[in-house]
C-alpha cells in the first residue's frame, strides 16, 4: 500500500497585501482597506510578528525569544485575533512545495478559527461557491462568506473534489493518498471558511422533491 502523501501541516499568518504598518514611538498602526487598527505599546514579540508577517506567511511559534512556544502563542493570539480582517491564513506543509492553502478576509467582520470536525459528520460544498481558475491556484468565493480561498496545490483541490457530494472527514481521509491530519487540516479550513457547510437532510429532501 503507497504511503501517505504529506507531513505535519503547518498554521501560517500573513498580513494582507493592503496592509501597511507604521510604527510611531509607542504605537503600532495597521491600515488597510477595512480601516485600521491602532496597537498602544506593543510587545516586542507582536511587533517582530508584524514585521515578519509584512514579508510573507509565518510560523508564530518561530517568533522566538527563549520562553517556549505557549508564552509566544499567549502573547500574540489576542493581537491576532484583533486583526483577523487584516490577517491572510495559509496552510502548508513542511516539505518546500508551497502552500496547499490561503484563506483572505472579504470583509471588516471577518474572523477565522479552524475548529475540530467529527469524522462522523458529513460536509459538502455549498451550492453557490463559486470556482474561477487564477495564476495562484483555484479561487473559492462565496456571496455568503466573508472569506477568499485560493487552492495553490493539488492536494488541496483533491479535498474540495470530495466535496462535491456530501463526505465525511473520516470517508475523505480513507479516500485521499494524503496523511489524515493534512485531510483534517484542509476541511478545517474550508469550514472555517464557509466553503465547506454541514449536510442538512431535511433541506437535502425538500431541494429533491
Amino acid at each position: 500500500m503507497p504511503q501517505p502523501i504529506g507531513r505535519q501541516p503547518l498554521h501560517l499568518w500573513s498580513l494582507s497585501e493592503d496592509v501597511i504598518v507604521r510604527a510611531t514611538g509607542d504605537e503600532v498602526v495597521l491600515t488597510g482597506r477595512f480601516g485600521s487598527e491602532r496597537l498602544s505599546d506593543p510587545d516586542p514579540i507582536v511587533r517582530e510578528a508584524l514585521r515578519r508577517m509584512e514579508l510573507g506567511p509565518m510560523l508564530p511559534a518561530n517568533v522566538g525569544t527563549g520562553d517556549g512556544e505557549g508564552s509566544v502563542c499567549l502573547v500574540l493570539l489576542p493581537t491576532l485575533s484583533r486583526i483577523s480582517h487584516m490577517t491572510v491564513r495559509t496552510l502548508a506543509l513542511d516539505d518546500l512545495k508551497g502552500p496547499l492553502l490561503s484563506v483572505s478576509p472579504e470583509s471588516r467582520q471577518a474572523t477565522f478559527s479552524p475548529e475540530e470536525l467529527s469524522a462522523a459528520d458529513e460536509l459538502r460544498l455549498p451550492r453557490d461557491v463559486k470556482v474561477t481558475l487564477e495564476d495562484q491556484g483555484v479561487a473559492l468565493e462565496s456571496a455568503a462568506s466573508l472569506h477568499r480561498v485560493v487552492l495553490h496545490r493539488p492536494e488541496a483541490v483533491w479535498v474540495v473534489a470530495m466535496l462535491a457530494w456530501p463526505v465525511t472527514p473520516d470517508a475523505a481521509s480513507q479516500a485521499l493518498p494524503l496523511h489524515p491530519e493534512v485531510t483534517d487540516g484542509i476541511l478545517r479550513y474550508l469550514a472555517a471558511a464557509g466553503m465547506a457547510e454541514p449536510v442538512d437532510d431535511d433541506k437535502d429532501d425538500d431541494a429533491r422533491l
